[in-house]
Parts: C-alpha cells; structure tokens; sequence
C-alpha cells in the first residue's frame, strides 16, 4: 500500500523541478519520483496534462492534493516539514522577507528571464510586473550583498529557489556573473543536496535523450 505520508514529485530532470527535488533532499523529506521524459514530449501527453493542464514541472502530490507552480512547492514543503529550519515561522519578523523573496522570483524574475531570453520589447516600465530588467536584478544584487544568504546569516527555502536559479540563469548567459551573484550560487550548489541531484540528474538526461533519439 502507497504511504500517504510520501510525496509524489512530477519530474524531469535539469528543468525547474531540480530545484524542488534539491528542497525535498534538504528537507529530508520522504518522496518519490514520477520521471516525464521532456525530450520525449511526455509532459504534452494527455495523460500528464490531467494533472497539470500547462504541462509543466514541478508539481506535487500529497495525501490525495495537488499542488503546482515552483513559488507555492517551495512554501508548502517547507511548512511542511518545519523541523528542518528552512522556513521562519508565522511569528517569525523574517516570515514577511522570506515570502517577498519567494513571491518575487515568479512575480518579477521569471517574467523578465523570459523576455530578455526571448530578446522580447518589455512592457512600458508602469505596466511591467517587474519594472524593468535591470532594476528587478538590482534589487536582488543590493539584498544579497547583505549576506551570505537572502535573509542575511539564515538559510532558508528561499536560498535553494534562488541558489540553483543563478547557477542555471548564469550558465547559460542571462543573467550577468557579478561577484555577489556567483558566491550565492557557488554556496548553494556546493551543499551535497545540490551535489547529489546534480549527478542524478545527468545520468537521467542522458538517458532521456537516447530515448528520445536527440
């Protein structure tokens, strides 16, 4: 019989989800995977898009409920799971910052990763959800420089969301390596979590892709 209390993960690998698998690893929460071949199309197959009609990962089932979208994983699972000290508690005075700066990377950041990926005109700074590119980056560099985490000397869920979304952004040139960015994400992937699921999950997209003929 399946335990109720084990989380299902909806995974791929190197996509946004390895941040949530890195979280659960630093929880030490009980999960286990069910793996959609991205380069196989499966995550556009019927049978996943009757459990998350845009298609995409993460998403995650527990106890019978889904929960989607990276800002909201990265929250349940750390309430979740509050003796691990990832998440400040609700009378916590860092509970409010650390819910800004979760909220932030899906309210403003990914918005304009996405446009200036996409070399796309921004919106006029009054209409845009993140003003413009170089202020909603500016905020996050001014914040960081008081480390060495986001809330200063605490780790929180918050630092995995962001440690591998740098590491990620950077690597692939959309977001500038500046000093206080690369010692973030240095100090986040160097943790044996990140370490761990980094190796997995390049033996499992090697193996997606010969699947997949790519």
């Amino acid at each position: 019989m399946t335990d109720p209390n084990r989380i299902t993960l909806y995974y791929s690998p190197q996509s946004r989800a390895t941040g949530t698998r890195v979280l659960l690893e630093e929880l030490g929460a009980p999960y286990d995977l069910h793996i959609l071949n991205m380069k196989a199309g499966e995550q556009r197959k019927p049978g996943y898009l009757a459990i998350n009609p845009l298609g995409k990962v993460p998403a995650i089932h527990f106890r019978g409920e889904l929960v989607t979208e990276q800002v909201a994983i990265t929250i349940f699972l750390a309430d979740l799971f509050p003796q691990a000290g990832l998440t400040p508690g609700l009378d916590d005075p860092l509970r409010g910052p650390y819910l800004r700066w979760i909220a932030y990377y899906g309210a403003s950041f990914e918005p304009a990763l996405i446009d200036k990926f996409m070399q796309r005109e921004p919106a006029p700074i009054t209409q845009s959800p993140y003003a413009d590119y170089d202020t909603m980056l500016g905020a996050l560099e001014t914040q960081l420089e008081k480390g060495p985490y986001l809330l200063g000397e605490r780790m929180t869920a918050a630092d995995v969301l962001w440690g591998v979304a740098f590491s990620w952004t950077m690597m692939f040139g959309i977001v500038p390596k500046k000093d206080v960015f690369v010692r973030y994400a240095e100090r986040m992937t160097a943790r044996p979590a990140f370490q761990r699921i980094t190796a997995a999950d390049e033996e499992m997209a090697a193996r997606h892709a010969k699947v997949a003929g790519a």
